[in-house]
């Protein structure tokens, strides 16, 4: 922990310090905790990169912690040799507040290293920026973004040469150069005209997003088997999904797409709403009103950087919220009901899911003989086995997802993607209007089969430093004292993804866990209902996530609420 004073007061004395920071500081001389808050700890770097509140302080989103995260990477890159740093950076940003700054600023200091860089023109979506990376062959790439966090924040993602994020191998790398740095070195001795005329900056403009386009065209399944006069409506959330997305959907054919005009154009103060996340169904407020008005069947949503999306369903006149988990379920029932009756299902096909993912998308996987691997949180863990594959050959990865709305299709690009998830929400969807079916109605007929599965995911928001420290009381103390046997579910299995261990409850017994550590703990019954906790790596809260399973959906429903009643009980009277 920083002496968080005596940094507030070095900041205050640094003669380079940008003058609105500088401001800033001044503003808060009386107001400790405020002080407190922005200086007691660096902004850490993890395997998402950064991610902060915007601001002056160590625990910040500024340019001086942005461009020493930059020139340590920059460091790492070199180390790995000359050919493969002259392979390049690729950066992209989103629509939030500093992002053009910030993603232009990393594109000098890499130019300053003699690092090559493709610099989108504009704001671009995450799974673009993935795309790029494999598209030039790049050593890595960065992207300018804070996903669907409020306004307030903004972050800093890092990808290696797959395309997929970086895992905590190079990100350990990557932070040892951070502490060997002084945070404010000027790291750019190049200007951008300097760097254009020496070949180091390549703007980037159309040919990725043609070539992006035509990949992302070529995973629809059903084509002309559509209702193209299906309607949606499509937000952007005022991000970086409008152009691809609505190009996309334009291209394919679809005749019937209306945009939430109050959140079309890009804008990183997301003026409709506090919290530009489409899990959360206020982002749909303005959607289902034009959904009502034009006669719309289904709704979409993207978040803010377009890697991410949600989706509702007009079902008998009423608009039907889905979950991560129900979508996840629709496109592996589509995507393996399409490619088996096409003959295209690669006989090694595989799918990757987190292991808080539910557990009815694996059901269907099993009845095509697809097999369905759990993975740690993240899509940097789902598509490091997309990785692995291209190398093995064992498995041909199709589709990876995680109940927090992320799905990929597909492997030519290594992130979760919201403008291909879209595509084949639109074409499913088209598909089964066409049957005279809503995904409502496909979901019901999936239950009957496989059983009725139910989910719910509670987010316990603790802010600051006293929320941290109450999270990480609450992993300590729940391991030591659950809920235990809650009803008639009797508890059978805890698995510590901390100690990769596995404990039988009724022997005794313990097995390992092959899979990487992470503070994560899951609680599995006889009945097969299960619950998992975990705090989240990107924002201030801990995260419940239960599931259970019946033979109808009235019991489903009663037993989720039984478990949340209990465990939340005992995780509240943890202070």
């Amino acid at each position: 922990m920083n002496d968080y004073k005596k940094e507030y007061e070095k900041w205050l004395t640094v003669p380079t310090l940008d003058a609105d920071l500088k401001k800033e500081l001044e503003e808060i001389g009386n107001k400790e905790e405020d002080i407190k808050d922005r200086f007691y700890c660096d902004l850490s770097f993890g395997t998402a990169g950064l991610r902060g509140i915007l601001g002056a302080g160590t625990n910040r989103m500024n340019r001086y912690v942005v461009g020493r995260a930059t020139k340590a990477l920059g460091l790492v890159i070199q180390k790995q040799g000359k050919e493969f740093a002259a392979k390049g950076v690729a950066i992209a940003h989103d629509c939030r507040i500093m992002s053009p700054e910030f993603a232009k600023m990393c594109a000098l200091i890499l130019n300053s290293m003699g690092i090559p860089v493709y610099l989108f023109d504009s704001l671009r979506p995450t799974p673009e920026l993935s795309y790029a990376v494999r598209y030039y062959h790049c050593a890595a790439g960065i992207n300018i973004t804070a996903s669907h966090n409020p306004k307030i924040y903004n972050g800093y993602k890092v990808y290696w040469e797959e395309g997929s994020q970086i895992k905590s191998d190079i990100a350990n790398q990557v932070l040892e150069e951070i502490g060997n740095l002084d945070l404010f070195e000027e790291n750019i001795s190049l200007k951008e005209e300097e760097a254009v005329a020496k070949g180091l900056l390549h703007i980037v403009n159309k040919e990725v997003d043609e070539s992006f386009y035509e990949k992302t065209m070529s995973i629809s399944l059903r084509d002309s088997e559509v209702d193209k006069n299906i309607g949606i409506v499509y937000t952007p959330l005022n991000g970086a999904g409008n152009i691809p997305v609505r190009t996309v959907l334009e291209r394919m054919g679809y005749t019937n797409v209306h945009i939430v005009k109050e959140q079309e154009m890009p804008d990183g103060t997301f003026p409709t709403i506090a919290y530009p996340n489409p899990e959360d169904h206020a982002a749909f407020a303005l959607s289902e009103e034009l959904a009502l008005k034009v006669g719309a069947d289904v709704l979409i949503a993207t978040d803010p950087d377009c890697d991410r999306l949600a989706v509702e369903v007009v079902q008998n006149g009423k608009i039907e919220a889905l979950n991560g988990n129900q979508v996840g379920v629709l496109i592996i029932n589509y995507l393996l009901t399409s490619m088996t009756e096409k003959g295209t299902l690669p006989n090694n096909a595989a799918m990757v899911k987190s292991i808080v993912t539910g557990e009815m998308g694996s059901a269907i996987a099993k009845e095509y003989g697809v097999k369905m691997f759990n993975v740690l949180t993240g899509f940097k863990n789902i598509c490091a086995l997309s990785n692995e594959w291209d190398n093995t050959k064992e498995y041909t990865y199709i589709f990876g997802y995680e109940e927090s709305i992320g799905y990929n299709v597909g492997s030519y690009l290594r992130d979760k993607d919201g403008v291909g998830a879209t595509l084949i929400l639109a074409e499913m969807a088209g598909y089964y209007k066409k049957q005279g079916k809503t995904l409502i109605d496909v979901l019901n007929e999936l239950y009957e089969k496989y059983g009725y599965y139910r989910e719910d995911t509670i987010s316990i928001v603790l802010e600051g430093i006293e929320g941290q420290e109450r999270i990480k009381r609450m992993m300590v103390e729940y391991r030591k004292n659950n809920a235990g046997s809650i009803g008639s579910s009797n508890l059978i299995k805890v698995t510590d993804y901390l100690t990769s261990e596995s404990t039988n409850v009724l022997t005794g017994e313990k097995s390992a866990v092959e899979i990487e550590k992470t503070d994560a703990v899951e609680f599995a019954f006889d009945d097969g209902c299960w619950y998992s906790l975990r705090p989240s790596g990107t924002e201030p809260k801990i995260k419940l996530y239960i599931y259970t399973k019946a033979d109808t959906a009235e019991k489903a429903e009663d037993k989720l609420t039984e478990i949340k009643t209990k465990v939340l009980e005992v995780l509240h009277s943890i202070k």
